[in-house]
């Protein structure tokens, strides 16, 4: 089978069709889509230095493989892809990858991770002539108990009776108190819905958002996120778009985004976009994850 192309073709994806699971290891599987398109419509051009740094964290549940005695091994895989990458990777197309393991034989789970290190870089940097690699962590299941879960902190936007009208992005909304002190806080909300733009199906996920700057109006904040209910995009993009909004309407002196997004096909994508460099989000699940 080809390596695919970079440029996804819409009847090529694997996600939103029916397709048969792989029985062998399969490193084709993997389909990147170029970043390049959602960007620009956002207005980040291929010449433009990204105002943002950041990682896509992703967690595997469904990750399985056989020892050199073909006995069955179970671990979760947790993945970071820096935003700087030129690809993401279609979800589902993940998902069939990761399922080609479950027959193959691994000397140890170093030679697994290894193995994901690899393909998984080589896809999301593939077209750009840089040799780079993305982050994976193998949980083991005698360390399952130590996964953590827990709320992302911050003031409850969801606290907040308002009255919601929009359910396509409206960064109009979106204001700031001029004239008032700066501050430095944390807000959360987990009304942020928005739909694949391949099958339609919604996604659910809790969004955290901290600054420095003028105060934001919580209220007005609160009515942008629910103005995502029926826009169609993936999961990086939409976190993008937020903090582009907010960056250029509220005009903060720092601000991060970060959301966390409901499991599908035993997959979570959790992006994370922020203006200036400090230790990454924990990568806690939270309740609905």
């Amino acid at each position: 089978m080809p390596a695919p192309s970079c440029t996804p073709c819409p009847s090529a994806l694997p996600l939103g069709r029916e397709v048969d699971y792989p029985s062998r290891y399969d490193r084709t599987l993997l389909y990147p889509i170029p970043r390049a398109a959602q960007r620009t419509e956002l207005g980040l051009g291929a010449a433009r230095r990204l105002p943002f740094i950041g990682a896509d964290i992703w967690s595997a549940f469904e990750l399985s493989w056989l020892n050199p005695r073909g006995k069955p091994q179970v671990a979760i895989a947790h993945l970071v892809f820096p935003c700087e990458t030129p690809n993401i990777i279609e979800s589902k197309s993940l998902k069939l990858y990761l399922n080609s393991l479950n027959n193959h034989r691994f000397a140890d789970s170093a030679a697994l991770r290894q193995c994901l290190l690899d393909d998984l870089s080589e896809a999301a940097w593939r077209g750009s002539g840089q040799q780079a690699s993305i982050g994976v962590q193998l949980v083991e299941a005698a360390d399952f108990g130590a996964e953590q879960l827990a709320e992302l902190e911050g003031i409850d936007l969801d606290r907040l009776d308002v009255e919601c009208q929009h359910y396509t992005p409206q960064p109009d909304l979106l204001r700031s108190a001029q004239g008032e002190p700066p501050v430095s806080e944390t807000l959360c909300s987990r009304l942020l819905k928005s739909n694949c733009p391949v099958t339609g199906q919604p996604d659910w996920a809790s969004v955290q958002i901290r600054y420095s700057g003028t105060p934001i109006d919580q209220a007005a904040l609160l009515q942008y996120i629910v103005s995502f209910r029926n826009h169609t995009g993936f999961h990086e993009n939409c976190v993008e778009r937020i903090f582009l909004d907010i960056w250029q309407r509220c005009q903060p002196t720092q601000l991060s985004v970060y959301a966390r997004y409901t499991r599908r096909g035993g997959l979570d994508i959790n992006p994370w976009r922020s203006s200036s460099p400090h230790t990454a989000p924990r990568n806690w699940r939270t309740a609905r994850q």
